[in-house]
């Protein structure tokens, strides 16, 4: 990149020039930045109301909760808060992980107002009405249904009960059959009263409008949000680490493709191994044709549909993984090259081009994940969630350069020990290995799974 477009670039970049942050008195952090190119503005937010609340009985209350609150609020029933959005062009939307709500929505400039008064109805004061209630339960246990019969699925949750046995990270955010089935319409009031409050909630708004103007119109719409019974989310437990690798397979009849993920639990954000992580991770299983893992699988042995690896990283360890579909023959020497490639990578660094391209490709790519206003909204929410300070993103450049192949081997071999993995596969009843991958059915995964927990 010339210095031309780096300084333009740098230019476009969040930084404490351009980004507007203020904590308001009910404890809610109020972030936002002007794109005056954009006759649009785009809200991102969250707050500590995650499914790490959750009893084991009513696993998937966090989630249910989440997506009721659009069902129904005191100023606006179902159909006006549907029938608001859309007469403005406007969106809003809920979701729900392990430690946060989430929500985010969009709107014109000038419907800003609106859209905040509807956000502030549904955070404060959902109704959960027993018609929307049970409507919206159906979809839930229809969408746990599909999840059993889905060996992506189904593999991705075998690995989390190995790997993080014991720990809040084994269970899915959203639940199963009979604990969605044991929630009631208290259940999700009383979560709400609980568990939503201004306390650790946080706002970004970016577009074109004024930032001063923005949080003044967001501290107007929620600043007076208070909730003293507001839980504090409690704390993760440690991490039992695994002592030696452990397979399990969950047999779906009928199928005719195999997922298996393969993996241990990996760095925090927080940890000074991520980000070093990360490049690697790259280098592992994500550049150009899927790295190094991709090259195996796919382009050398031609046994895969997909092969990738991910890293997670969140508020506690984030599984680090290597994720593939294959025909069910094809499993066990899948699984051998998989381990191959990673016991190549704890025993030798990268190479200098490897290490080159991934670096050029992280730094190359933030303007695009910049591009828009609902990127520039969630990367403010992520620099003030981990509290990366505002001026990251401009010293991200020089942050990735500075990471070498010995940092990285470093990284892989504090979490990655090829002696001590979780082995998750799904898929049809294991028949002896021979002949080509056949094609997959129609419905199943053919890109690997993006994002983390």
């Amino acid at each position: 990149m010339n210095s031309n477009l780096q300084s333009a670039a740098r230019q476009s970049t969040p930084g404490p020039d351009d980004i507007i942050r203020q904590r308001l008195p009910n404890g809610m952090v109020v972030l936002s930045r002007a794109n005056f190119n954009s006759q649009s503005i785009h809200i991102s937010g969250v707050l500590p109301a995650g499914a790490i609340f959750d009893s084991d009985e009513k696993l998937g209350l966090a989630d249910f909760t989440a997506s009721a609150l659009m069902r129904g609020a005191v100023q606006r029933d179902f159909q006006q808060i549907y029938d608001t959005l859309e007469s403005n062009g406007a969106s809003l939307g809920f979701g729900c992980g392990t430690h946060m709500a989430s929500f985010s929505g969009k709107a014109l400039v000038e419907d800003l107002d609106t859209l905040l008064d509807l956000l502030a109805d549904v955070l404060r004061q959902p109704t959960f009405p027993g018609e929307q209630v049970e409507r919206l339960r159906a979809l839930l246990l229809t969408s746990l249904a599909v999840r059993a019969q889905n060996t992506g699925d189904m593999a991705g949750l075998a690995f989390d009960q190995i790997v993080y046995d014991g720990h809040p990270y084994s269970r899915p955010d959203d639940g199963y059959v009979e604990t969605i089935s044991a929630i009631q319409q208290t259940d999700l009031a009383d979560f709400h009263s609980q568990c939503y409050g201004p306390r650790g909630a946080l706002i970004a708004v970016v577009g074109g409008i004024d930032p001063d103007v923005a949080v003044a119109k967001v501290t107007g719409a929620l600043g007076d949000w208070t909730n003293p019974d507001q839980l504090e989310p409690p704390p993760l437990p440690p991490l039992k680490p695994l002592r030696q690798s452990s397979t399990r397979r969950v047999t779906i009849p009928g199928k005719s493709q195999a997922d298996l993920v393969i993996g241990v639990a990996g760095p925090s954000r927080r940890s000074p191994d991520f980000l070093p992580a990360v490049l690697g991770n790259n280098v592992l299983g994500q550049f150009g044709m899927m790295g190094r893992i991709g090259e195996s699988l796919r382009e050398r042995s031609g046994l895969a549909y997909y092969a990738s690896s991910s890293l997670g990283g969140g508020p506690g360890p984030g599984s680090w993984d290597v994720s593939a579909g294959v025909a069910p023959e094809n499993v066990d020497l899948a699984v051998d090259l998989i381990l191959q490639e990673i016991s190549r990578f704890v025993n030798e660094p990268i190479r200098a081009d490897e290490l080159k391209d991934t670096q050029d490709s992280y730094i190359g790519r933030l303007p695009l994940t910049l591009e828009s206003n609902a990127g520039v909204a969630g990367a403010l929410i992520y620099l003030e969630r981990y509290q990366l300070g505002l001026d990251y993103y401009l010293n991200y450049a020089n942050m990735v350069k500075a990471i070498t192949a010995d940092d990285i081997l470093e990284a892989a071999r504090r979490y990655l020990d090829p002696q001590r993995l979780a082995i998750a596969i799904a898929g049809p009843p294991k028949e002896p290995s021979a002949g080509p991958p056949r094609e997959p059915s129609a419905g199943t995964p053919q890109e690997p799974p993006q994002g983390a927990s």
